[in-house]
C-alpha cells in the first residue's frame, strides 16, 4: 500500500496573480515562489469565486461555493429554507477535520478569519495570528499576540501588530518589529516546527500568511528593496467602465483611497512587493524544512491566495470586484512523486478545487463542488467548461455574478441590471466592455449565470426565468469611514477632543476655548 503523502497548504492574503517572477513579473524578487513554480504545476487561470477574506477561506475549508455555504461577503447570511443551520451542516465536515479522519496529523497556523474568530476548524494544533482583536480576551487568546507578549514584551505596547490601519490603510509603512518577530516570521518558524515533528502519521498543514494584505508594512530591509520610480503605474480604463460596480468607488471612499495619485500608487506597489518578498523569504524556510525530510518528494504543496488586490488598477483599491486584479490568484500545485515539474496549465480552477486535491491525494476523493484537478493533470478527468463567481446577497442590489470561460468574462450587477463583457484574449487588461457590441455572447453567458442561480442558496437572485434587475442606485458615501482600531485596548475611533487621548480623565475643553 502506498504511503499517504504529506500535504501542505500555503495561503497568502490579497496576493495578485501577477506577482511571481517566474510567471512573468520582471519587477519582483520571489526566488522561493519561483522554486515552487519549478517544483510543479502553475495554473494561470485560477480564481477566487468570492473575492473577499471570509467567504474565500470558507470555500477552501468546505470545498463548496457561496450559495451552499451562504457566505457572500465578510458577514454570514441566514440559511434559506431547507438548509442546515451551520456551515458544516450545509457543506460537510471542514477540510482539517476530514483530513484528521483520513489519518492525518493536522496543524493550522496564521490567519483564519473564521466566524467566530476561535471557531473549531478541526486542527489538532491551531495557532492563530488574526489581524484585529475585538476584546482583551481575544488578544490574549491569539497565539501570535500572546507569543509577542511573552517572548518580546518590548513590542507589546503596539496597538496594531501588523501596521497601522484606519486612515493609514493605504499609506506606505515599515513594520515596527524586525523580520524574525513580525507575524510572517512567527508563522514560518512555527510551521517549520510542525513539519519537523516526529510522528508516524503524514501531516496536513495549513499556513495562512496575513500579508501582503494592507497596511503594507514590510520589516527592514524589505521596506526598501524596491524603488517606487521603477514600479509601473496602475492600469486604468475609462472611469465609467471601471466604476460600473458601485462597490469600487464606495470602498475607495471608505478607506481614504479616493484620491491616490500615481506617485503614491507606485510607492504603495513598492511596499506591497516588499511584503511579498518578505513572505517569499519566510517561504524559503518552510521549503527547507520540507526538503530536510526523507519524504520530501511525497509531499503535496499547494500555494495560493484568498483573492487579489486592485492596487490602483481600474481606479480601485482593495478587492471584492470580479476584475482579474481582485479575483484572479496565484495557484501552484506540486507533488514531485506524482506530478510534472515546471509546467503551466490554462484550465479554469478555483479555491473549491483544493478540497479535492487534498482528499484525493490522501486516497479518499471528496470533490464536493470543486473538480478533480489531480485527475485533470493525469488525464483521467475533464476540466470545467466555465467557472462562476458570486458576491453579495442574492436578491439585493449588492449581488453580482461572474461567468468565466476560456476566452470571455461576463459580469452581471443586480444594481441597475448592468452587464460587463470582456474578451480576455484581445483585451487581457479588461478595458473595453463589449456587452452591447457582442450581445449574443453576453446573452449566452447570462444564461450560464441564470443556471448557476437555480439552486436554493442563490435563487433569490432570479426573477422568474431571468436574473433579477433592481433599479440603479448610486451608493452614496456619507462620510462613514472604516475604522479599525485596537478594540482590545478599548479604542474605537478618533476622539472628539485631543485631551481625551492624552489625558483620558481630562474634562472636555470649554467651547469658548475654541
Amino acid at each position: 500500500m502506498k504511503k499517504q503523502p504529506n500535504i501542505l497548504f500555503i495561503m497568502t492574503d490579497q496576493q495578485r496573480f501577477d506577482t511571481i517572477a517566474a510567471l512573468g513579473n520582471e519587477h519582483i524578487h520571489t526566488p522561493n515562489m519561483d522554486r515552487l513554480v519549478r517544483r510543479g504545476v502553475s495554473f494561470t487561470n485560477a480564481y477566487s469565486t468570492c473575492p473577499v477574506c471570509v467567504p474565500a477561506r470558507y470555500t477552501v475549508r468546505t470545498g463548496c461555493e457561496p450559495p451552499t455555504m451562504r457566505i457572500f461577503t465578510n458577514g454570514r447570511s441566514k440559511p434559506v429554507h431547507g438548509q442546515a443551520d451551520t456551515v458544516e451542516g450545509r457543506c460537510g465536515p471542514y477540510l482539517a477535520r476530514t483530513m484528521k479522519d483520513l489519518g492525518y496529523r493536522t496543524f493550522g497556523i496564521g490567519k483564519f478569519h473564521s466566524s467566530p474568530w476561535n471557531e473549531d476548524l478541526g486542527y489538532d494544533i491551531h495557532l492563530h495570528s488574526e489581524e484585529l482583536y475585538g476584546s482583551p480576551e481575544q488578544r490574549a487568546g491569539d497565539a501570535y499576540a500572546s507569543w509577542l507578549h511573552r517572548e518580546h514584551p518590548e513590542y507589546d505596547h503596539l496597538e496594531c501588530l501588523m501596521g497601522e490601519r484606519t486612515e493609514m490603510y493605504y499609506m506606505p509603512q515599515m513594520s515596527a518589529q524586525p523580520a524574525e518577530c513580525a507575524v510572517e516570521g512567527w508563522a514560518a518558524a512555527h510551521t517549520v516546527e510542525q513539519i519537523a515533528c516526529a510522528d508516524e502519521r503524514p501531516y496536513f498543514g495549513m499556513v495562512s500568511f496575513i500579508g501582503p494584505h494592507p497596511p503594507f508594512a514590510p520589516p527592514i530591509p524589505f521596506n526598501r528593496i524596491y524603488d517606487p520610480d521603477r514600479m509601473p503605474n496602475p492600469i486604468k480604463g475609462d472611469r465609467e467602465t471601471d466604476h460600473m460596480d458601485q462597490q469600487i468607488p464606495c470602498m475607495n471612499d471608505s478607506i481614504w483611497a479616493e484620491a491616490i495619485n500615481e506617485p503614491h500608487a507606485r510607492i504603495l506597489k513598492a511596499r506591497y512587493y516588499g511584503e511579498i518578498s518578505y513572505i517569499d523569504d519566510c517561504l524559503g524556510r518552510i521549503l527547507k524544512a520540507v526538503e530536510a525530510r526523507n519524504d520530501a518528494d511525497n509531499t503535496v504543496i499547494c500555494f495560493f491566495a484568498d483573492h487579489g488586490e486592485h492596487l490602483g488598477d481600474h481606479h480601485a483599491w482593495q478587492k471584492e470586484s470580479f476584475f482579474d486584479a481582485s479575483a484572479r490568484i496565484p495557484f501552484l500545485v506540486s507533488w514531485p512523486a506524482q506530478l510534472p515539474e515546471d509546467q503551466r496549465r490554462s484550465e479554469l480552477v478555483c479555491l473549491t478545487d483544493l478540497f479535492g486535491i487534498a482528499t484525493k491525494a490522501a486516497g479518499t476523493p471528496r470533490f464536493r463542488e470543486g473538480i478533480d484537478l489531480l485527475g485533470v493533470l493525469h488525464g483521467s478527468a475533464k476540466p470545467r467548461g466555465h467557472l462562476v463567481g458570486y458576491h453579495g446577497l442574492p436578491g439585493s442590489d449588492k449581488f453580482k455574478i461572474m461567468v468565466r470561460v476560456p476566452r470571455w468574462k461576463y459580469i452581471f450587477l443586480a444594481n441597475g441590471g448592468r452587464e460587463q463583457l470582456f474578451d480576455l484574449q484581445e483585451d487581457p487588461q479588461e478595458l473595453r466592455n463589449l456587452a452591447d457590441s457582442e450581445p449574443d455572447t453576453a446573452m449566452r453567458m447570462r444564461e450560464e449565470a441564470i443556471a448557476a442561480c437555480r439552486q436554493p442558496g442563490a435563487q433569490d437572485a432570479l426573477a422568474g426565468k431571468d436574473l433579477k434587475e433592481l433599479p440603479f442606485r448610486k451608493w452614496e458615501w456619507h462620510g462613514e469611514r472604516i475604522y479599525q482600531f485596537d478594540r482590545s485596548k478599548g479604542i474605537t475611533g478618533f476622539p472628539r477632543y485631543p485631551a481625551e487621548v492624552l489625558k483620558p480623565t481630562a474634562s472636555k475643553p470649554d467651547a469658548r476655548d475654541g
